[in-house]
């Protein structure tokens, strides 16, 4: 028989944190109640018709203290519950820089992830306990979103963007993977299973599966039958920018911003690279909008990420 639980067990770091999120709202929320259903209690039995409890005009100044401590308080409540939930989120978005990335593509109706070695899997993702994992995403087709209930984790997948999320796994076992966002006519059976194992179970699994091309050499390979290479390439004749370092690194455009090199910049300066034209430089790079799908847009982007990140 089957133990009734309020919500799944936490298998994260974050879902940790979530969780006393949730359980202080739920705290506060439960003495407001008690507090505003006492007072309406007393209130009704105080005041009731008939009885002799005083029904005069309050004093100015009393009226005036109870306004402006009960305003008062209310806003520093609102401001600390701001800044509690508001912390918790921004501390959660930036994955630490030696988190294991992993890269997946939704399309309807499955998950297709694909491991650092060239391990790939359907509806499944197998992790190590206790470290990092970052996630690249994208969506082939339409929105859907990467949800797992014991990780508190969710996360858009969107078509043409990458989206990201990262997650310390603490617990082992196998927990289950669902679309968050209605996809279409199989929505429901879009799902999978997330595995964490332990450090040493993923190495021998990993080790097991097809050894495969990982994602920055099937991007160089792409890169060179596209013919990127003959104008990025170091022996170029062509005056176009140089890809090695450049991710990470601040990019001062033609119009005078300037902007970050990440996944986003690198895949729309692939699609459609006359919108930021580097400065210096001119604006003949055609675009590859249409020619190239998501799944070889993350080849790409991961390819160049190799070619060295910038020193902060």
């Amino acid at each position: 028989m089957s133990r009734l639980t309020l919500w799944p067990v936490a298998a994260s770091e974050q879902a940790v944190r979530i969780d006393a999120l949730f359980a202080g709202l739920l705290v506060l929320a439960g003495v407001i109640l008690v507090l505003v259903g006492g007072l309406m209690l007393v209130f009704c039995a105080r005041y009731r018709r008939g009885s002799r409890a005083r029904r005069g005009e309050l004093p100015k100044i009393l009226r005036r203290d109870v306004e402006i401590g009960w305003t008062a308080g209310t806003l520093f409540l609102a401001l600390f519950l701001f800044w509690w939930a508001s912390s918790l989120a921004l501390r959660g978005n930036e994955a630490p820089p030696d988190a294991l990335e992993i890269h997946v593509v939704a399309k309807q109706w499955m998950w297709k992830t694909r491991h650092p070695g060239g391990a790939r899997e359907i509806d499944a993702l197998h992790v190590p306990r206790g470290e990092a994992v970052r996630l690249v995403m994208t969506a082939q087709d339409v929105i859907h979103s990467f949800y797992v209930p014991a990780f508190r984790l969710k996360q858009d997948v969107l078509p043409g963007r990458f989206t990201e999320m990262w997650f310390r796994a603490t617990r082992t076992g196998a927990y289950p993977l669902f679309c968050a966002e209605f996809c279409g006519t199989q929505h429901s059976h879009m799902g999978g299973t997330v595995t964490v194992m332990e450090p040493e179970d993923y190495a021998r699994w990993v080790a097991a599966q097809p050894q495969e091309q990982d994602l920055p050499g099937e991007g160089a390979a792409l890169f060179t039958a596209l013919g990127c290479a003959g104008c990025h390439a170091p022996s170029a004749a062509v005056h176009a920018p140089r890809l090695e370092g450049l991710y990470g690194r601040p990019v001062q455009l033609a119009d005078g911003q300037r902007v970050q090199a990440d996944a986003a910049y690198l895949r729309d300066s692939i699609l459609q690279p006359k919108r930021a034209v580097v400065a210096g430089y001119e604006p003949i790079m055609p675009a590859f909008e249409g020619l190239v799908d998501e799944a070889d847009l993350q080849r790409l982007v991961a390819y160049i990420q190799s070619l060295g990140e910038a020193r902060r």
